[in-house]
């Protein structure tokens, strides 16, 4: 077998991928539940003392404690992925251990493939009695993999992975103007151009990486990018006003009405229909829009330190000013673009498109069945 087929074989990719579908939904809850919290003046606290907190601080610390939880998450949902439920439990044990390390999201990825490759080795070439094969998905292999990949994160992988990572937050802490706005625009554009689908969770995955060691600017730019999108696609309805174009048809309309409430809290999903009507101008002008939000939330330094929550983001930034201007500037960039590219639609169907003029009545008689 030839190395493109064993790769093609591993499916390390949708793995990923999948754990990822399972990691957003915590990061949403969470997000939300820490964003709350410090926007009405809470903080995380290490431990809640029971008199001795408030309902917002009880929050940030839920928040907080979950979201501290992500390379646990990663990790379990790849090596679940890979080997099933066997695999659940060695994901949790390296995912432990590489926060436990400092290995962070980088060593929970890597914890969730040697974990659930090495399940799912045992599974296929461990040889038990019949009398044992019963514990062999509840004992033997959660035992093993967990042992020796949980060994191994933390005498072998975990210190040049904390090396790595910490390299990296330092060149990311001591990059300049410039190079802030490269990246910055890069990450806008590619994190919105398939709204949600594999591009923009490898973006989160790498943001969420950063962000675990301190770097809140790059996962702030990917979240404000996808808030400010669907915004900008409900400006864009009234920028084509001005410039005397009609851009939406009346279902587009009634789409923006639910899409934009949602852009606020974060969830760009609902501007999908209105790219798929157009999908070369509706990504070209997200893309444009991102890639300038994108650098603004990069060069003036919106750093929330929540990865979700849309609006509710803003009060955790220590630059809130920065994270308004970067949302005000995708959004308006993002709407006059497509308001400009867009061609001139119909709002209403007209009737001729199906063949029979508006008033024109059906005659039951002249229909024949052969």
């Amino acid at each position: 077998m030839s190395m493109k087929e064993v790769w093609k074989a591993a499916n390390p990719k949708g793995h990923l991928l999948t754990a990822i579908s399972f990691l957003i939904p915590i990061v949403c809850g969470a997000g939300f539940i820490i964003a709350i919290g410090m926007a009405l003046g809470g903080t995380a606290k290490d431990t809640l003392i029971a008199g001795q907190f408030t309902l917002w601080q009880a929050m940030a610390t839920m928040g907080g404690k979950a979201l501290g939880l992500l390379p646990v998450i990663i990790a379990t949902g790849i090596s679940g992925s890979i080997a099933g439920k066997p695999g659940i439990a060695p994901g949790f044990v390296v995912g432990l251990a590489a926060n436990a390390i400092s290995a962070g999201f980088i060593g929970g990825i890597i914890g969730g493939y040697m974990a659930g490759y090495l399940a799912l080795g045992i599974i296929k070439k461990v040889k038990v009695p019949n009398w044992a094969r019963g514990l062999m998905p509840t004992l033997i292999v959660p035992f093993l993999a967990s042992l020796i990949s949980g060994l191994a994160m933390i005498y072998i992988i975990g210190t040049p992975v904390g090396a790595f990572t910490d390299a990296l937050t330092g060149f990311l802490k001591n990059m300049g103007t410039s190079s802030n706005l490269i990246l910055g625009a890069v990450l806008g554009a590619l994190c919105i151009v398939d709204f949600g689908g594999p591009i923009n969770k490898t973006c989160f995955a790498f943001v969420l990486t950063l962000q675990a060691q301190g770097v809140n600017e790059p996962v702030t730019a990917l979240q404000l990018v996808n808030t400010a999108t669907p915004i900008g696609f409900g400006l864009a309805y009234f920028m084509g006003k001005l410039f005397r174009k009609n851009i939406y048809n009346e279902a587009e309309i009634e789409t923006l009405k639910s899409a934009v409430p949602m852009g606020v809290v974060n969830i760009v999903e609902g501007s999908i229909p209105i790219v798929m009507n157009d999908i070369v101008r509706g990504i070209a002008a997200a893309a444009i829009g991102g890639a300038c939000g994108g650098a603004v939330t990069m060069v003036y330094g919106a750093d929330a330190t929540v990865p979700f929550g849309g609006f509710l983001m803003i009060p955790t930034m220590s630059h809130p000013m920065a994270g308004i201007m970067a949302l005000a500037v995708n959004i308006v960039v993002t709407g006059t673009v497509y308001a400009l590219i867009k061609k001139d639609v119909p709002v209403e169907v007209p009737a001729d498109d199906f063949g029979m003029d508006e008033e024109e009545d059906i005659n039951m008689d002249d229909i024949k069945i052969s």
